[in-house]
């Protein structure tokens, strides 16, 4: 039985709008495997994966913080956070201490976890430099600002409302 097309409610474009073909999250999806395996093949080297690479920038940029002030500069879940963490907390990179109240917890960066950061910081920007080469400088730059643009437009973590 094939369902009724009438009974479909597909939004309808704007008036002037061609129709966009294809899944952009699939799209966006794609590309960030592409450029995911493109550091990850770069960082491997010292150890360590784009997000855990990732994690230490931000404590050691913003830390020590709270965990979900980390999870709302990142833009991702606590659960997500929680399973990224693991592995750089067993590492020794990042350590847990109790935050201002007995319920919350803030990480900091170690010094084993600054010196991880600062070997791999070559590699990351070996990695970028190729990437810039490989797109061109225009493209980068182009690219950054829609994507900085796109993420204006969506609530952080935790809030909800429509794009």
């Amino acid at each position: 039985m094939h369902a009724n097309s009438s009974s479909l409610k597909l939004p309808q474009a704007l008036p002037g709008a061609q129709a966009v073909q294809g899944c952009t999250h699939f799209r966006l999806r794609q590309i960030s495997r592409v450029v995911g395996q493109h550091y990850d093949a770069e960082l491997a080297a010292v150890g360590l994966k784009t997000t855990q690479y990732s994690l230490l920038s931000h404590v050691l940029r913003l830390g020590p913080l709270r965990l979900g002030e980390l999870a709302r500069a990142m833009r991702m879940d606590a659960s997500t956070l929680t399973r990224n963490l693991k592995p750089v907390l067993d590492a020794g990179w990042l350590q847990l201490e109790p935050g201002a109240d007995k319920r919350s917890r803030q990480v900091q960066i170690t010094a084993s976890g600054r010196a991880k950061r600062n070997q791999a910081q070559r590699h990351w920007k070996a990695a970028q430099t190729r990437l810039n080469q490989s797109l061109g400088l225009e493209r980068i730059q182009a690219l950054h600002r829609l994507l900085d643009e796109c993420l204006q437009l969506f609530p952080p973590p935790g809030e909800v409302h429509a794009v």
